[in-house]
């Protein structure tokens, strides 16, 4: 009797003929916009002390995450519409303009103008990718698709700090931003082959404009939040207002029961905003900190940024070849664990520098990439969760709440310690103290958070 083996299908992979070239053209994408993020915060304080804006420096972290917000909902309602291609293309183009305003402002506050352009354009960016990842690859996929986000930025992590405190050192700052829309130009000629074959779906669907001025609104009350924030008397009923608008947009623009950490889906949401609201507030000040307490210059500094960039990837690969075996739930606990003991950590090397024992830069550096490890292992299993609870009918506005609550949630942090910088200062208190500590207080809202990330029968 003769028998006819059947042959075993290949396990499909996100490199196989069917996605490679999404995959790469992606990959190429994050990996520029990652590089010129590092490169940023390696040289904003530099930036700031030559164009005499100290005073504005949290606001240029702010400033591209709050008008991402409006990016980030304008491309979620335009993909929901037509597919993300011509979102894509468009938020290329004001990501670049954005890069050019920045390279060549003769202040802080034109500077500011080119953020917020670069914010727009990458926000329409970050969802208009998201969409793709749930257009292109099966769920089996997706989980090593945001893990190879995270591999995008080892590179960028690796040379980039170094590389833009070099570019800054060797010729000016300012090259660290005009060099960047070389590498815009680079990516836009790997994706647009990819593109050209993207299938959309099927249903389109029409989102309310006003989502789109509440955006607009949430991004504005984050702004005026920082700039009036630490004011007395009647200019601080400014920063209760602006605060009160944050709140009321978030509640438009996120599913409901997010700000008040629902079972599911919305703290899902709320865990990514609180993620990103406590570790790019630290990132904004690392090097800042290490510049000012420890005296380590720009590229020395920077090393943190590498290091946390190395582990970051490492983290998201450990989790996407655990797969199932650990649950989005346990993944997303102790990834915001593991980023409350590194702020605590963090803030707690500041305090003792104050006492005078003087510790190692190590230590303040290494408590920051223990936090990065912890993002690392949590936040591409928010965009894993979110995408497993979305239809074709929903997903554009489900990825766009995702990054809305990644952008507000950090812009909303950094407006905070902004303001708590500055009244620290006056009161002569030590303000990096200040704000590590409410970094580290808003992570323990980021573990209650995604504690609650699984729905109970």
């Amino acid at each position: 009797m003769t028998t006819s083996a059947t042959p075993t299908q290949p396990r499909e992979r996100i490199l196989s003929p069917a996605y490679a070239a999404t995959t790469v053209a992606m990959f190429g994408l994050i990996a520029f916009v990652a590089f010129e993020a590092m490169a940023v915060a390696t040289v904003m304080p530099t930036v700031a002390r030559d164009l005499d804006g100290l005073d504005l420096y949290a606001l240029a972290f702010a400033a591209p995450l709050a008008s991402g917000v409006v990016g980030m909902v304008a491309a979620g309602m335009w993909s929901d519409r037509t597919g993300p291609v011509v979102p894509l293309l468009a938020s290329m183009a004001l990501f670049s303009a954005g890069l050019l305003v920045c390279g060549l402002a003769p202040s802080m506050e034109v500077l500011l103008v080119g953020r917020v352009l670069q914010g727009l354009g990458g926000g329409a960016l970050t969802v208009g990718l998201y969409v793709v990842v749930g257009l292109v690859f099966p769920a089996t996929l997706r989980p090593a698709v945001f893990a190879s986000f995270a591999a995008a930025w080892v590179l960028p992590a690796l040379f980039g700090p170094g590389l833009a405190a070099l570019v800054a050192d060797v010729w000016s700052w300012r090259w660290v931003f005009l060099g960047a829309v070389a590498l815009v130009a680079l990516a836009l000629a790997l994706l647009t082959p990819a593109l050209r074959g993207l299938t959309v779906h099927a249903e389109g669907t029409d989102t309310p404009v006003s989502r789109l001025w509440w955006a607009a609104l949430g991004a504005v009350a984050v702004l005026v939040l920082e700039l009036v924030g630490s004011a007395r008397g009647i200019a601080a009923l400014g920063a209760l207002a602006a605060l009160a608008g944050v709140w009321i947009s978030l509640g438009r623009l996120l599913p409901p029961g997010s700000r008040t950490l629902r079972r599911g889906l919305p703290s899902v949401v709320a865990t990514r905003g609180l993620l990103a609201a406590t570790f790019f507030c630290a990132e904004a000040y690392i090097v800042y900190v290490l510049q000012e307490h420890w005296s380590l210059s720009p590229g020395r500094a920077g090393i943190a940024l590498t290091c946390v960039g190395v582990v970051w990837a490492s983290a998201s690969q450990v989790q996407a070849r655990l797969g199932s075996r650990v649950s989005h739930t346990r993944a997303m606990v102790v990834g915001t664990s593991l980023v409350l003991t590194g702020l605590t950590a963090l803030a707690a090397s500041v305090l003792a520098h104050d006492a005078g024992a003087h510790p190692s830069a190590v230590l303040p550096a290494a408590a920051y990439v223990l936090a990065g490890a912890g993002m690392g292992f949590a936040y591409p299993r928010t965009g894993v969760a979110m995408l497993e609870a979305s239809t074709d009918r929903d997903r554009g506005f489900n990825s766009s709440a995702l990054t809305v609550a990644d952008s507000l949630g950090a812009a909303l942090a950094l407006s905070v310690a902004g303001a708590a910088f500055a009244a620290a200062e006056r009161q002569d208190i030590d303000p990096f103290l200040t704000v590590f500590a409410f970094a580290a207080l808003a992570a323990v809202l980021g573990v209650l958070a995604a504690s609650r990330t699984t729905v109970r029968s």
